[in-house]
């Protein structure tokens, strides 16, 4: 079964990001799902041959972590951007949680905003540990690595230059910011475990 590109042209229009980085960053999420299923189709015909063994095996099999993380990243990124802006109902459950684990909003906002101001390429993940339900920000490098293994993200920040570039230039900051007035509270929340 194929992966098909989902639509996420409702996006246009959102405060602090441009129809042209939008439609851009939409592009490079089609090409992340058309490479999954090229790769899945070619693993799967390298299989039904025998071919299990071989570097090109290995290698296509590496890469495909990258091109499904890219996939589902963005995805998770686009879900929870759009619909919601603003601050989030303070009573909701996903904010008892952060205040919980951070002592408040503003501490838990002031440390995510730190992680994505970080220099390098990547994203910014709140997760939360499905075992012990706690929810910690991580910095992940690349899409293929750095994943809290039992860990579900909730909130997802991409913060590749293709996110912001365009708009924004160097100021990843401007970006971060746009990113906030934009966030899906109701979104992230449903993604709890």
């Amino acid at each position: 079964m194929a992966y098909n590109a989902k639509d996420y042209s409702g996006l246009l229009g959102i405060e602090g990001m441009s129809e042209a980085l939008l439609k851009n960053h939409f592009t490079l999420y089609q090409g992340y799902v058309a490479n999954t299923n090229k790769l899945l189709d070619t693993l799967g015909a390298m299989a039904e041959k025998g071919e299990t063994g071989s570097p090109g095996y290995a290698e296509l099999k590496r890469r495909l972590g990258w091109e499904f993380n890219g996939m589902r990243l963005h995805e998770y990124y686009f879900e929870n951007i759009g619909r919601g802006g603003g601050k989030p109902e303070v009573s909701s459950r996903l904010i008892k949680l952060i205040t919980g684990e951070f002592g408040s909003l503003e501490a838990w906002e002031k440390d995510f905003r730190a992680a994505g101001a970080m220099r390098g390429i990547g994203w910014v993940v709140l997760y939360q540990d499905a075992q012990s339900g706690r929810l910690i920000n991580f910095w992940i490098n690349e899409h293929d690595s750095g994943h809290p293994a039992g860990c579900v993200p909730v909130l997802v920040m991409d913060v590749f230059e293709h996110a912001y570039m365009l708009d924004y230039g160097l100021k990843r900051a401007d970006y971060i910011e746009a990113f906030f007035k934009n966030i899906d509270w109701r979104q992230a929340e449903r993604r709890l475990q």
